[in-house]
């Protein structure tokens, strides 16, 4: 028997021991593998639940448990899929009721294929559910909280709509390339701005392939490509910003602005700054020249004056020059027609220039200013002056208007006037005085002894300007009287000057200047409302006479300062006179006429003063309505002469002709009185009849209706 029995037994219990041995070790490795198993499957991120065949619950781990905010004492292993889609909705977590639920899940069940698909819950969170079919029936579900993720999602795709909005609606083009420079980003505006299409610029080619295309298509005209690519590399590896204007084959210009971007490649912006360059050149050239004639305007000529000086080898001129009767112009045609005679004075300016060298700008109003370069001597100078003097004259036409202006020019020379700007210009404004205060369409050089005369003459500007407000002007009247009957009929008002640091200054000094500057307005104005009252104490009938300048007539509101003055005193207006010149009546214009007539029929006497030393004195009596004319002082002086008396003659013959009043100025002696009485002479007024006096000197006078001793 076996050494087995003898010793130790019977062999079969051995056996049985060894068996229960290998059970106890099996069941020890299963239990280790399903507490591995457990372990691996309640650490995992996600959740995840296992179900049999018949639908039960096997086993779920905690991250189950919380995803769904479950009880875990409900759910526990045996539980049906159908009951835990119950607990569910009982502890309001699902969205859903349990059948639509079920019925959702069942055909996955069902079909026994993986799948995937998502839950939402009530809270909103979004569960991502994967299903797997076991081998022996039943599934395994792992599910993942994906709300984040998902939110991420939206938010990244809200950020690529919001950027292709963005691209979309920038007024800029854009391009954007990568690290290794090839394009990845186009919006359509860049697309519009180089007139192409989408095709045209494919994404993924290089900067400079664009660039060739772009010239292929003719949107460049021509660039140098390398020296491109080569400036925009250079910079970007520098992290540089490097924006340039680009200039289009159809004139357009393109400002492109490259930014390095920090994971590598650069975005490149376009901005359409045609309209914006085109505007600063404008504002540009509107800072240096003068907007209605184009010409230089003062900064850019004394830009150009500074810089001629300093780089000067040889001698240069400046001209000043300024425009004589412009006022007149715009005063009878309006600043319209002021504006158009401008151009075309700057236009005729320019053409009398040598060449381009030579410059021409306005300073402002009718002044004008020029340098002219390459000057060798004053022969040079005179030549231009010349030149600039007979084309102004000409007449200006332009729709059916011909309009009349002069101009004066004062020339300094460099370096003998001045050695600087300033200097010269005053020099040569100082010259234009002088030509001004000797006639019209002159010119002068200047000469040292002119400043003097031309800061007396600023200086006479200034203290006539403060003169009205200060009451230093008054009136004096000399009488008018009838020479047959040898009765006073009137009197004529004449202007006097009492300055307090100039004395009584005499008309002929101050008057010009009035006018000029255009003081006289406001003093005549004064002068005849003054005059009116003074004659409203007067006798019935008699007249007052009163001086009126080409410049007040011309003023809009003249007729209307007549009727106030009249209206204020109580004088009738047919005992008004008012003197004119006939420089008043040289434009021949339609305002001059129109007033002139609009006066007269009030029943205003209009008469003619110093007739005889005008222009065309004969041919105005044809065209103007006038009721008197009175002949100048200077033919009455030399009445003894043979050829001054038929002149004389014949001016007191053509009245009589016309019906017109004649009056004889200047009648100083008795002989003169009795020839023009013999002529027939209707008038006399000088020192002979009556000194001018003072207002309540001639009312006494006037009152008396006193009788010359000389009648007759």
């Amino acid at each position: 028997m076996p050494v087995a029995d003898a010793k130790d037994g019977p062999a079969v219990p051995e056996r049985e021991a060894e068996g229960m041995d290998r059970s106890r070790h099996v069941a020890d490795e299963l239990r280790e593998q399903n507490q591995r198993f457990s372990a691996a499957v309640e650490n995992m991120s996600h959740g995840l639940c296992m179900f049999d065949a018949d639908e039960r619950m096997i086993i779920c781990n905690g991250n189950y448990i919380n995803i769904f905010c479950l009880d875990a004492r409900v759910i526990r292993p045996g539980i049906r899929f159908l009951d835990i889609l119950r607990h569910s909705v009982d502890i309001g977590i699902a969205s859903q009721s349990a059948d639509e639920l079920y019925a959702i899940r069942k055909p996955y069940i069902d079909q026994a294929k993986p799948s995937t698909y998502e839950e939402k819950l009530s809270d909103g969170r979004i569960i991502s559910i994967s299903h797997r079919p076991l081998a022996l029936g039943g599934w395994v579900s792992i599910y993942e909280d994906i709300t984040e993720q998902r939110r991420a999602q939206e938010d990244l795709k809200e950020q690529h709509r919001r950027f292709d909005a963005a691209l979309a609606n920038m007024s800029q083009g854009l391009l954007m390339y990568d690290a290794d420079g090839r394009l990845i980003v186009r919006n359509q505006r860049i697309l519009e701005l180089y007139g192409v299409s989408a095709a045209d610029l494919p994404l993924g080619m290089g900067h400079r392939e664009l660039l060739e295309q772009l010239v292929r298509l003719g949107v460049y005209a021509s660039i140098d490509i390398d020296s491109e690519v080569s400036k925009t590399e250079t910079r970007l590896r520098a992290g540089q910003t490097r924006s340039t204007p680009s200039q289009l084959a159809d004139g357009r210009t393109l400002m492109i602005a490259r930014r390095p971007m920090s994971g590598g490649g650069w975005v490149a912006t376009f901005d359409d700054v045609t309209e914006s360059r085109l505007a600063e050149e404008r504002m540009t050239h509107l800072a240096h020249h003068d907007p209605l004639t184009g010409l230089p305007n003062r900064q850019m000529f004394r830009e150009r004056l500074d810089q001629a000086l300093e780089d000067a080898t040889a001698p240069l001129a400046i001209f000043s020059l300024d425009l004589d009767r412009f006022k007149t112009v715009n005063d009878t045609w309006g600043h319209p027609a002021g504006d158009w005679l401008l151009k075309s004075v700057a236009e005729r300016l320019q053409r009398c220039l040598r060449d381009e060298t030579d410059i021409v700008a306005r300073f402002g109003g009718d002044e004008f200013v020029i340098i002219e370069f390459n000057f060798k001597n004053t022969a040079d100078a005179e030549k231009l002056a010349k030149r600039i003097v007979e084309a102004i004259t000409k007449p200006f036409r332009d729709k059916n208007r011909e309009m009349h202006v002069g101009i004066s020019l004062g020339i300094a020379i460099f370096p003998d006037d001045g050695g600087d700007a300033d200097t010269l210009l005053k020099n040569a404004d100082t010259a234009l005085y002088r030509a001004k205060s000797e006639g019209r369409n002159l010119y002068r050089f200047f000469e040292p002894g002119m400043d003097a005369m031309a800061q007396e003459r600023r200086a006479l500007e200034s203290d006539l300007e403060a003169a009205l407000p200060r009451h230093e002007f008054d009136l004096d009247f000399q009488p008018i009287m009838n020479i047959a009957s040898g009765e006073i009929v009137g009197a004529e008002a004449l202007m006097r000057w009492h300055s307090p640091a100039r004395g009584t200054v005499a008309p002929d000094k101050f008057i010009p200047v009035a006018e000029e500057t255009g003081l006289i307005v406001p003093l005549g104005e004064w002068a005849l409302r003054k005059a009116c009252t003074a004659a409203a104490s007067w006798p019935a009938g008699l007249r007052i006479a009163v001086n009126v300048s080409a410049v007040q007539l011309k003023s809009g509101g003249f007729a209307r300062n007549v009727i106030s003055a009249l209206a204020f005193s109580g004088v009738p207006a047919g005992r008004l006179e008012l003197e004119i010149t006939e420089t008043v009546l040289m434009d021949e214009s339609d305002a001059v006429l129109k007033t002139l007539r609009q006066l007269r029929g009030l029943g205003i006497r209009i008469a003619l003063d110093d007739f005889g030393t005008g222009y065309s004195s004969l041919g105005y009596l044809r065209r103007f309505p006038v009721d008197k004319i009175k002949i100048d002082r200077s033919f009455i002086r030399d009445i003894g002469n043979r050829d001054t008396a038929a002149i004389v003659r014949s001016i007191i013959g053509l009245g009589q002709e016309l019906g017109i009043t004649v009056t004889a100025e200047g009648v100083e002696t008795d002989g003169q009185l009795d020839t023009l009485r013999k002529y027939g002479c209707v008038e006399a007024q000088g020192y002979l009849i009556g000194v001018p006096s003072k207002a309540v000197d001639i009312q006494r006078l006037l009152k008396s209706r006193g009788l010359h001793s000389q009648t007759g």
